[in-house]
């Protein structure tokens, strides 16, 4: 991770920490194994690398660079500081891609951190989001400084090597603000992590990047007051690096983190480098990504998609009542276009995900529930991802309810997407939070599930996967009560881990009470587990039953079809 050595090198360490976030009994929700990987981690790493490549420090200073996904991986602060500290020429800790739900965790493992003298950084989307978009520095942001914490807003291509040798100096300043000032991706550090962090993820996953900037205009949305309006893309050679970066250490298996990957002004090319590396080069690569409704309007995108690798499609969905899509400024989804949208994706291969949002202004409990029927009667979603209406700090909706007074939960915690932030005009916060909990009961129900897996077989996939899939989402949010996007296998819970202003319970109050929520939890999730096998099982033996009759009517002249 470092240059070579020699008698007379300094070595300059590098921490970047990608924090968690507290669960409602101010634990950091952690797990064995996460699902989601960390781009803005495997950026930093990929730019710290590429610095040390360079000797931006110079000829005599070698840069170490250790990498913490807390989502994974316990971060100890003490530990931290022994290694900043036992490093000749200095070193920098950097909380990375900190969104809203996570500032609090930072800012307490900056605390400590600055306690002991260490230098520290804190970037991401929430200080880039309320820099780009609040007339004044918020009180959160200004805490941060008025403990000697840096802030980054804005992207550090181009700017690592400033903020590297203001802090071999020891000479970092309390702002950099460079939203104004977006970079050109061409040609830049590709993102990488190294093995032993990518393992500690369901799927041995790791992200990239292809572009940044979507041209839409939804206004619950931060991505576009972050990242622009414009499209801003890698080369096909810079992905094609990075595959064969991964490729030497096993990995091909890949997040593509663009918000809209089929607004990329460069998906064609792109998509033809990755399908050369799997059809002539035998690469394995295997793509999640995320697009629009009308993607499929697109000429070849889904079907070069399919051959890309692209095996998961999140899709942002978000509503299927017209007034709230407009009223959202998501002018571009078109209702009627939905089944066969979805269709398509399927055609090639792909498990659909979508998005949807409650508590648009017409939403009540009642209708959210109508519109979770419509869906399951109507469109071949496959997986369905339900998110609170959150005034995002970066996003529009945030500016308005600023501007205009509107109380909002002073609490960055909560602005996780599941948790209600402000009111609402049709529901109490009390109606709101449980019309979120029990819309996954509602989509997730057994009968719905055997129409999905059913549908699987159907179009190709297999029902056994689809059936993990499903468990593993309604799993998550009904018995861990996380989001499947902050899930993974086996919750970690560490005494001495909690929010700061929160007592650190004695040993006989905390491991008795973690015990009994672990078993809870196992207990749980075999007898969700038993009950979605039961609906597997009836789906395989309704297929074999079908073969004579299928057989029969196909020599009879006529072909079966199955219901929906």
């Amino acid at each position: 991770m470092s240059g070579s050595g020699g008698a007379s090198k300094r070595t300059f360490q590098v921490v970047l920490v990608k924090p968690s976030h507290y669960d409602d009994d101010g634990y950091v929700i952690q797990w064995s194994r996460s699902t989601i990987p960390s781009n803005s981690l495997a950026t930093l790493y990929g730019l710290v690398l590429d610095a040390d490549a360079r000797k931006v420090l110079g000829d005599d200073v070698d840069i170490a660079v250790t990498a913490f996904d807390e989502t994974n991986t316990r971060v100890r602060p003490k530990e931290i500081i022994e290694t900043v500290r036992a490093a000749t020429a200095g070193g920098l800790v950097a909380m990375v891609g900190v969104q809203s739900n996570q500032y609090p965790r930072a800012l307490d493992l900056a605390g400590e951190l600055r306690e002991a003298g260490i230098q520290v950084c804190i970037g991401g989307f929430h200080v880039s989001g309320c820099l780009s978009m609040l007339p004044e520095l918020p009180a959160d942001l200004q805490a941060a400084m008025d403990l000697g914490v840096s802030l980054f807003a804005g992207e550090l291509e181009g700017r690592l090597d400033l903020l590297l040798q203001a802090a071999v100096r020891g000479e970092m300043k309390p702002l950099y603000n460079y939203m104004n000032d977006l970079q050109c991706l061409e040609g830049a550090a590709v993102p990488y992590l190294p093995a032993d962090i990518i393992d500690r993820r369901t799927g041995s996953r790791t992200s990239f990047d292809a572009g940044r900037g979507c041209p839409f205009q939804c206004s619950f949305c931060t991505i576009i007051n972050v990242q622009g309006r414009k499209s801003r893309s890698r080369t096909p050679e810079d992905v094609e690096r990075l595959v064969r970066m991964n490729l030497e250490q096993g990995v091909t298996n890949y997040f593509i983190t663009d918000d809209n990957f089929a607004r990329n002004k460069e998906w064609e090319p792109i998509f033809d480098r990755i399908i050369r590396l799997r059809e002539v080069d035998g690469i394995p690569i295997r793509l999640i990504i995320q697009v629009d409704t009308l993607c499929h309007r697109i000429p070849r995108f889904v079907e070069k998609a399919g051959r890309a690798g692209v095996d998961r499609v999140f899709i942002g969905l978000e509503n299927i009542n017209p007034e709230s899509l407009k009223g959202a400024q998501k002018r571009q989804n078109r209702i009627g276009e939905y089944r066969e949208m979805l269709d398509a994706w399927h055609g090639v291969g792909a498990v659909t995900i979508a998005g949807y949002i409650l508590g648009f202004p017409a939403d009540t409990p009642e209708s959210i529930l109508r519109d979770i029927e419509t869906i399951q009667r109507e469109l071949p979603i496959d997986l369905l991802e339900f998110f609170i209406l959150t005034p995002l700090p970066g996003s529009q909706d945030h500016r308005e309810l600023y501007d205009k007074g509107v109380a909002m939960d002073p609490d960055m915690n909560n602005y996780d997407l599941s948790h209600v932030t402000t009111a609402h005009a049709q529901m109490s916060k009390e109606e709101w939070q449980d019309i979120y909990h029990r819309a996954w009961d509602a989509y997730y129900s057994l009968e719905h599930a055997e129409r999905v897996i059913r549908r699987a077989k159907e179009w190709g996939y297999s029902p056994r996967n689809m059936m993990m899939k499903l468990f593993s989402f309604h799993y998550c949010a009904s018995v861990e009560r996380v989001h499947p996007l902050e899930g993974g296998i086996l919750r970690l819970k560490y005494r001495h881990d909690r929010r700061s202003g929160l007592p650190i319970e004695s040993p006989l109050a905390f491991y008795p009470r973690y015990l009994w929520t672990t078993v809870r939890s196992f207990v749980g999730a075999a007898s969700l587990f038993a009950r979605y096998y039961r609906v597997l099982r009836r789906v395989e033996r309704s297929f074999q039953a079908e073969v004579p009759h299928r057989a029969g009517e196909k020599l009879g002249g006529q072909v079966a079809v199955l219901p929906d």
